[in-house]
């Protein structure tokens, strides 16, 4: 068994029960697994490795509960760049459908390492277009090589347009096709164990892309294999329309007729809630994963994240597609959320240490995972450090933690996932990053050019 001692922090923010934040912080990994946390002084031990982390806030890992890492490639698009929701689908799903295996990989590696160096430590991606060749085996290599702890939701889209859906009919798959591989993909890949470095989710898309009976199959499917169950819900007031003109009423009511609430769902978004259906997810348990930049950029709306944590519904955080935020920084995420519920409701609705638990133990409530999102004895050693003597911070150390938020969002120095190093000195240890890029880059063009080919 190997150790591994993190000693010297300026500044160790546990998240624990106490929410304790230490001066001179230090923490002992035992393999993948936190042993004891405190002063470097009550912590004086031997260890395999040692890492001086003097001048750094040390943290526990970030967690993004939903993301379209396939969106890389159609950043700044400029045909969708001032677009709504449902004309940014329609003018993007064209460019979409060229996704290869190649694609799929080569940008999920780009999202994840954005991901991992903006403080990431689990993220959760909704895959739900495979067109071609692409797989969900795709992104599940890069999360394994990059060493991510991954929740990958096999994602399907089965209401094409000739039916009355958004997409077009050439980029859904047929629904028995759909099931079978949601089967196959939880019986190859899904790991319930403490600590798995992998978890499938079943992820219909949205209510305007598939068909009740799909939901419904779904929901079977996941409860009889003990998975979660993840979906777009109530993003915009088009999808609202959408669905009291098709299906006779509100987002959150149709997902309860499916069965799609408990503990086990969570919905992307939840921009457009009234009061009982905020009740409805907290009465149930539903998840929230909040997509601030999104909403922003696509003109969706303001989630009432306030309201829904007043209301004990579990909220986290979540960056969404990287075509409809332009970017994967969850640190960025972190203080959009802070900021924009204070743009709904006063200064006082949300602190830099609500925003960063929204980053934490909220994503973990949300994905069901008690093994992460604090740094504690018999946790995962996921946990991220800052280098707190830079230009960004200078005159913010009155409060290092709050400085993470209010300041220009840093990437990380340090990242250890599953207690392995991942991030040493501000770079990727495994990483190719100038070759990845140059490879996106060309994949991005042709994706572009074949859909204008077409």
């Amino acid at each position: 068994m190997s150790t591994l001692l993190v000693r010297n922090a300026d500044l160790l923010v546990t998240m624990d029960r106490n929410r304790r934040e230490i001066p001179d912080g230090a923490l002992l990994v035992r393999d993948n697994v936190i042993e004891a946390v405190g002063s470097s002084e009550e912590l004086a031990t031997e260890a395999d490795r040692v890492i001086d982390a003097e001048g750094m806030l040390i943290m526990p890992g970030l967690v993004n509960t939903h993301h379209h890492l396939y969106q890389t490639l159609t950043r700044a698009l400029p045909a969708a760049q001032d677009a709504l929701l449902f004309s940014w689908l329609e003018t993007l799903y064209p460019v979409w459908g060229e996704l290869t295996s190649e694609a799929v990989y080569t940008s999920a590696m780009i999202g994840l390492a954005e991901l991992v160096l903006s403080g990431c430590t689990t993220a959760s991606d909704h895959l739900y277009l495979y067109p071609h060749d692409a797989s969900l085996e795709d992104e599940i290599r890069a999360a394994r090589e990059l060493g991510v702890r991954f929740h990958p939701c096999r994602g399907s889209m089965s209401l094409g347009r000739s039916k009355g859906g958004l997409p077009p009919d050439d980029v859904v798959q047929d629904e028995d096709v759909i099931m079978k591989d949601c089967q196959r993909a939880v019986e190859a890949h899904h790991d319930p164990s403490p600590f798995s470095m992998l978890r499938v989710v079943l992820a219909p898309c949205s209510p305007f892309s598939v068909s009740a009976d799909l939901m419904r199959s779904s929901v079977e499917l996941a409860r009889e294999y003990d998975v979660y169950l993840h979906t777009h819900v109530a993003e915009t007031r088009d999808e609202e329309e959408f669905c009291l003109k098709r299906l006779g009423c509100r987002p959150v009511r149709y997902m309860e007729r499916l069965g799609w609430v408990g503990p086990d769902v969570w919905y992307a978004h939840a921009v457009h809630l009234n009061e009982e259906e905020i009740r409805t997810l907290a009465d149930t348990g539903t998840g929230v994963a909040h997509c601030p930049s999104s909403n922003m950029r696509l003109g969706s709306g303001i989630a009432p994240v306030r309201r829904m944590l007043e209301a004990g519904v579990k909220v986290g955080l979540a960056l969404d597609g990287s075509a409809s935020n332009d970017s994967s920084h969850m640190l960025a995420e972190a203080r959009m959320a802070m900021l924009l519920q204070r743009v709904e409701y006063g200064a006082e609705a949300m602190s830099a240490r609500q925003a960063l638990e929204l980053a934490t133990l909220g994503g973990a409530a949300v994905l069901g995972r008690k093994d992460i999102g604090c740094l504690a004895p018999g946790k995962a050693a996921d946990l991220i450090g800052f280098d707190l003597h830079c230009l960004e911070y200078a005159g913010a150390l009155h409060d290092p933690l709050a400085a993470l938020i209010f300041c220009t969002p840093r990437n990380v120095t340090l990242s250890i996932i599953n207690g392995k190093l991942v991030v040493e000195d501000g770079e990727l240890v495994k990483t190719d990053l100038v070759r990845l890029v140059a490879r996106h880059n060309e994949i991005s063009r042709e994706l572009v050019v074949r859909a204008e080919a077409s």
